[in-house]
């Protein structure tokens, strides 16, 4: 770990951003996509296919990896890199958002937070600096903040005083983090849909001169303009030098818009969720793989992708493991999933650096709604 941790801005088109972050495990190139290896595999891949698929980063849980099989257990084993076999960088979230969605009961104290585990029962705690510990023992290059969560709509003093306990937080994990040469530390700016609650927080996080910002408490059920009029709030007053990152994000369209204005990292579970439940996504737009029409169909998804899972096994084939449960059906569309998001990204970067972002989203956005027609001529 003797490299440090930095972040290269290197063109610009509008707000939207290409750059580099570098790490002593390797760079990430932004904007970028992260894979959700909830419990330290994402799901239906080999890490082999991950990186192939053109991810230079990868998600770990924080709560999922503490609750089974133990962060001093990974530590044992080597940490998390050498355990799931990927030597690129992991960020780790702080598993506040997962402690208020799994967990049947939980108190949320200045202290932290304690919690039931989903899995058994037993009663667990987490604080900012044992969230902080954690993630060291399961050796993340980025680590995230411990936060609380407010799922939206919700009062105004509801997520004030969320915001508020967040700061508190934050400045308690970069005590409990230090100086972890080559890793980095995000905060979280929340504040729900208040504008001046979002200002208040960016404001102090980065007062706080971490090495990189989030953007948390989106994605929770909000519609997309209230989400896209916060990123427009915040993103202006986050650092130009450092890391933006839009947790929980998205849809392919959910992407591309918050890339628009500002936005360079996110995750999601959606591509491999969709995967599991016969979706694919494509250039062409969305499909659903379990509808009839798809029976006796011999195209592929998508030949002109260099994924084999898009461009060598048809669309009947694909609807037949579908409807048949079959894990390869899962396999091959979480694969062609991946691998869309990562084409997807890597066309953001490149339109980026050619300054010809508004043609490459019109182009992708009128892709994506040949497939809407098709589907709707069928029905």
């Amino acid at each position: 770990m003797s490299e440090p941790f930095r972040f290269e801005l290197l063109a610009r088109d509008g707000a939207a951003r290409r750059g580099l972050i570098r790490t002593p495990r390797g760079e990430i190139r932004t904007p970028a996509f992260m894979p959700v290896g909830t419990a330290g595999t994402v799901k239906a891949m080999y890490p082999e296919q991950v990186r192939e698929a053109g991810a230079d980063i990868v998600l770990g849980n924080t709560y999922h990896l503490m609750l089974r099989p133990g962060a001093e257990r990974v530590a044992r084993l080597g940490g998390l890199h050498h355990m799931m076999r990927w030597p690129h960088p992991i960020l780790t979230d702080s598993g506040g958002f997962q402690v208020m969605s799994l967990s049947g009961l939980r108190k949320i104290t200045e202290a932290g937070v304690t919690f039931r585990s989903h899995i058994d029962g037993s009663e667990h705690a987490l604080s900012p600096e044992r969230s902080i510990e954690i993630q060291g023992l399961l050796g993340a290059d980025i680590q995230m903040q411990l936060d609380e969560c407010v799922r939206l709509p919700c009062s105004d003093e509801e997520a004030a005083s969320a915001m508020r306990l967040s700061l508190r937080w934050a400045a308690r994990c970069r005590d409990a983090f230090g100086d972890q040469r080559g890793r980095a530390l995000f905060g979280i700016v929340q504040g729900g849909a208040l504008p001046d609650l979002r200002i208040e927080s960016a404001e102090a996080l980065v007062a706080l001169d971490l090495k990189g910002y989030a953007i948390g408490g989106l994605a929770v059920g909000e519609p997309q303009e209230v989400m896209l009029a916060m990123i427009e709030v915040v993103a202006p007053r986050l650092p130009e030098a450092k890391p933006r990152y839009l947790m929980g994000v998205g849809t392919p369209d959910d992407i591309v818009e918050a890339v628009r204005r500002g936005i360079d990292m996110f995750d999601c579970v959606m591509p491999t969720r969709a995967g599991r439940h016969g979706m694919a996504y494509t250039r062409r737009g969305r499909i659903n793989l379990k509808n009839a029409r798809h029976a006796d169909d011999p195209r592929p998804l998508d030949p002109d992708s260099s994924c084999p899972a898009a461009n060598t096994y048809s669309r009947a084939y694909l609807h037949h493991l579908v409807r048949s449960g079959e894990i390869l059906g899962m396999m091959l569309l979480t694969w062609n999933n991946i691998s869309y998001y990562q084409d997807l990204m890597a066309g953001l970067r490149a339109a980026i650096e050619a300054g010809r972002l508004a043609a490459f989203t019109a182009d992708t956005k009128a892709g994506w709604a040949e497939e809407r027609a098709a589907s709707a001529a069928a029905a």
